[in-house]
């Protein structure tokens, strides 16, 4: 067996990564050296590695050549030193055949378990819904009509206005009161704060006046005759 026999099946892949430095995690992967790799893109196995960020693969030889700017026979030397790796006398873990195991099996066996998972996650939220389910799905909608731009201090006429409502109006079987301000026109981020600490349901929106109005709309909407006589 000969320098580069040797040391292949002594040193894995991955253990040379992490002799050399390299955090690598569960699945085998890890941020790749060879390029500027924010996420962990290179897959070490046992016997090669593949990036699937820059391309790069080989195996525990030409890792180390890569990372270190070696020959291949300078980098086989460099870990026969580093591991304690005599040529002419392998380490007896060396002789022996590491067992294969079939990756397709394993691939569908890890397929299988995670189906499993996400049945048994996807039957206990359906459980949840119906157990948890409120009683009544109705509740109360206060909507506040403003002529002018949004200012923080209607939030908090707003947020009294839901609490008188669910104080005096709202049933224990009710849903918590929806409150929606409409506005002439808002600043997004001044709505934003102004609603960050707000613990009700509650929302601002622009409106947009039109001298259309669909027939639709026209036969339910009032007459100003008919509001005439509701206001005398």
């Amino acid at each position: 067996m000969n320098l580069f026999e040797s040391v292949k099946a002594a040193v894995t892949v991955r253990q040379a990564a992490e002799h050399y430095g390299l955090e690598v995690g569960r699945s085998g992967m890890t941020r790749c050296p060879f390029h500027d790799d924010r996420h962990p893109s290179l897959k070490l196995n046992e016997s090669y590695f593949y990036c699937f960020g820059c391309g790069a693969t080989g195996d525990v030889i030409d890792f180390v050549a890569r990372l270190f700017g070696l020959s291949s026979y300078e980098a086989a030397q460099k870990l026969a030193y580093d591991f304690g790796i005599d040529p002419d006398k392998p380490p007896a873990a060396a002789a022996l055949e590491k067992p294969k195991y079939p990756l397709a099996r394993t691939f569908r066996q890890e397929e299988l378990h995670c189906q499993r998972v996400l049945c048994d996650y996807l039957h206990l939220l359906e459980r949840w819904k119906v157990k948890y389910a409120p009683n009544s799905p109705d509740c109360y909608f206060v909507v506040e009509l403003k002529t002018v731009e949004f200012e923080p201090e209607f939030a908090g006429k707003l947020s009294f206005y839901l609490s008188a409502v669910d104080g005096e109006m709202k049933s224990p079987d009710d849903n918590p009161t929806i409150g929606l301000l409409l506005c002439k026109g808002k600043d997004k981020m001044v709505a934003e704060y102004a609603l960050k600490d707000v613990n009700k349901p509650m929302g601002v929106s622009e409106y947009k006046l039109s001298n259309h109005i669909s027939e639709e709309l026209q036969d339910k909407l009032p007459s100003i005759e008919d509001i005439e006589k509701r206001i005398n």
